[in-house]
């Protein structure tokens, strides 16, 4: 797991160069915009249990037959099952939102995780709108400006967006 600073000096060793102006200018953006990412990622930790609570209410509602007996959701062992997979994309897209780098989310969630859905017999449709609702829930709650330092925060939800969907497609 890289986060975006040993990225972009790992990038520049590897080519024999200094760090260009534009790579130090992207950092020093990142910097000027930290507090901001670390009240967005505290927010989604604070709420991580609504927020995948509410994430899978909409799914269930949107696709009942989840739930109905012979669903990948039935019974309490899977509703469970289903519920902590949520949380565990969540935790890691959280990791990935503080470091400004998705390799820990690749890395140690979604690797083989597409597979893993598969050899169960869980559509990955499915939990790619489950993400995508927690993506929703996720960003309201991180770009609420009582939650977030003041200022423009479009560029880092557009990067926690990107996360979200980085994981929902990776299970399809």
């Amino acid at each position: 797991m890289l986060d975006a600073f040993a990225k972009v000096v790992a990038q520049a060793d590897a080519r024999g160069e200094f760090l260009s102006n534009v790579q130090l200018d992207g950092l020093s953006a990142m910097v000027a915009d930290g507090n901001k990412r670390l009240d967005a990622v505290n927010a989604i930790n604070s709420n991580a249990s609504s927020i995948v609570t509410s994430a899978a209410r909409a799914l269930f509602a949107e696709q009942p037959q989840l739930i109905q007996p012979g669903g990948n959701a039935y019974t309490n062992r899977r509703m469970a099952a289903c519920l902590r997979d949520m949380e565990i994309i969540l935790r890691y897209v959280s990791y990935a939102a503080i470091a400004g780098d998705s390799s820990v989310l690749d890395d140690r969630c979604l690797n083989g995780l597409k597979e893993t859905y598969q050899a169960l017999g869980t559509p990955g449709s499915s939990v790619a709108a489950g993400v995508q609702k927690m993506k929703e829930a996720a960003i309201a709650v991180a770009n609420d400006s009582s939650n977030v330092t003041v200022g423009d925060c479009s560029a880092l939800m557009a990067e926690l967006a990107s996360y979200f969907d980085r994981a929902a497609a990776a299970v399809v």
